[in-house]
């Protein structure tokens, strides 16, 4: 049967749930496991697409067009596999489903509760995957840090489903911070303690505890904490910072969290990893043989959480090209033509970022104009290659109105709302999502890139290419070399005349993984480092 892994977190939030389940499964894989990883959020919104990017960071898109938590990115990146609706669950979500299925009159009558009602919705989202698909192991990583109240209920369903599967066939792996105290120069385990103890509270023992820690633990520190939280010395493993998230699979290996896992799992502990590959990558980005510095402009630059699987993308593709990728944030909303040149002028190429609304968008036109005049390597996303139609209509066709009817009413609408869009008007899960087809023009930068006619790219957008200006706009020199086979609309804009401009409609950020750096990617930054030379 499927076995399950649950992974919370206590002490403070944001210590790195997300890698190290995305590590174990890396781990798992290596020794022939399939794994999949799940994340439960405890905040009530049905799902992240709502959320502004400074309260929650990038929104993630699957293939089946769920919006989702970045973490799924991560698991992506490592894993190499596609994520799915099922691999993120919220409370909105749950509290929803019951209550859809209360409104029905599934529950007979009965009175709706947290306990059983919550909390056996919350069971079955868990095992939705291992019993659909069948995979060897399980990961689900619990949002939030144990303590808070909205989060009260998910591990009380993992105490329960512990005890429905058997607790051979289940695990806990319990991430917390070891601070340390500059004054007194000591490392402090008393808030783990604590944290552990309100697990215990909660009826939940963990079977594994990973450190999160900024100095080297002493064995006696590991001990300690294994005798006072109840766990054997080996399940306590420290996760120290590291120069790059890639090279934490490697550090959770050299202390046998897989093994110990695998262990108490009771799965076969003898098979080899298989991390050649892996190892190698991370080489190449801790030891690059240059640098090439591109300018990302957008109008969330003070989060850089907000682009985040954009970033991951340009070590995957710096790693290809054997350089590091600088990228300096640049906010669109500083841009004007008299500082354009000290913002731009020492890149080696501009990517213009994805984002919706009017806020900052001249700024990315004025950036993508002064890519297309400098000759600088120029890669538009989403909004970003809105944005080149809409800087190309101005300032080679002379439309001075051209814009987009996102942002202002214009007699000149190169970029409008999507003929499936108009009359919509809830906001949640209704834009184009997911993975669509594109067909490529042989010939064009894309298509050598991919190397391949026909793709499939993940998209989030409500507005597209007006094809009324597509004669007009091809006739002046920007081509259209990809589009919809089924539908006509235009997913990919180049610059044949140019070094390399591409914009594309999609999300290609959301492909990249370190097994397969995105083509496109890989391209532009190599173009970034021509352009240095």
């Amino acid at each position: 049967m499927t076995k399950y892994i649950f992974v919370t977190g206590g002490v403070a939030s944001s210590l790195g749930k997300g890698i190290i389940s995305a590590s174990l499964a890396r781990l798992l894989q290596s020794r022939g496991y399939s794994v999949t990883i799940q994340k439960l959020d405890p905040y009530i919104n049905v799902d992240p697409g709502t959320l502004n990017p400074y309260e929650h960071g990038e929104c993630y898109v699957t293939e089946d067009g769920a919006e989702t938590d970045l973490d799924l990115g991560h698991y992506e990146r490592f894993t190499g596999r596609p994520t799915s609706q099922a691999n993120n669950v919220t409370t909105g979500r749950i509290y929803q489903n019951v209550i859809n299925k209360e409104r029905r009159g599934e529950f007979l009558g009965k009175t709706v509760q947290v306990v059983p009602h919550i909390t056996d919705e919350i069971k079955r989202c868990i095992q939705l995957l291992g019993n659909k698909k069948k995979f060897d192991i399980v990961i689900t990583e619990i949002g939030g840090t144990v303590g808070d109240i909205e989060s009260l209920p998910y591990v009380e369903a993992v105490r329960q489903l512990r005890y429905d599967l058997g607790y051979g066939n289940s695990l806990v792996i319990h991430l917390t911070l070891i601070p340390y105290m500059s004054a007194s120069g000591e490392l402090k385990t008393k808030p783990t303690q604590h944290s552990v103890r309100m697990l215990l509270e909660n009826g939940v023992q963990p079977d594994i505890l990973v450190l999160r820690t900024e100095h080297e633990l002493t064995n006696d520190v590991k001990r300690k904490v294994a005798q006072f939280c109840n766990v054997e010395p080996e399940a306590v493993v420290q996760s120290i910072d590291v120069p790059t998230i890639y090279e934490v699979p490697l550090r959770m290996l050299s202390q046998n969290l897989d093994i110990v896992a695998l262990r108490k799992l009771g799965l076969d502990t003898e098979r080899p990893a298989d991390l050649e590959k892996w190892v190698d990558f991370v080489d190449k980005v801790k030891n690059p043989k240059g640098e090439v510095h591109i300018g990302l402009v957008g109008k969330y630059t003070e989060l850089p959480d907000a682009y985040k699987s954009i970033a991951e993308a340009f070590i995957h593709g710096g790693a290809s090209n054997g350089v590091k990728v600088r990228l300096e944030y640049i906010n669109s909303e500083k841009i004007t033509k008299k500082n354009i040149d000290e913002k731009l002028g020492h890149l080696g190429g501009i990517l213009v970022a994805p984002g919706f609304g009017h806020r900052g968008l001249e700024g990315k036109i004025l950036a993508v104009q002064y890519a297309r005049e400098k000759w600088m390597p120029f890669f538009g996303i989403c909004l970003g290659m809105q944005c080149s139609v809409i800087e190309f209509a101005r300032n080679v066709l002379g439309m001075s109105e051209a814009n987009s009817t996102e942002t202002a009413p214009t007699p000149v609408p190169v970029i409008d709302l999507m003929e499936s869009q108009k009359g919509i008007t809830e906001k949640g899960g209704t834009m184009r999502l997911g993975a669509y087809p594109c067909r490529l023009e042989v010939g064009s930068r894309a298509y050598a890139a991919y190397g391949s006619e026909l793709i499939s790219e993940r998209h989030r957008h409500r507005y597209e290419f007006n094809n009324n200006y597509l004669e007009q706009i091809e006739a002046a020199g920007m081509k259209a070399t990809g589009v919809n086979p089924e539908t006509g609309l235009v997913e990919i804009v180049e610059i044949p005349s140019h070094p390399w401009f591409v914009g594309v409609q999609f999300h290609p950020e959301y492909k990249s993984t370190v097994q397969n750096p995105h083509p496109l990617f890989v391209d532009f930054v190599r173009a970034a480092i021509e352009y240095k030379k």
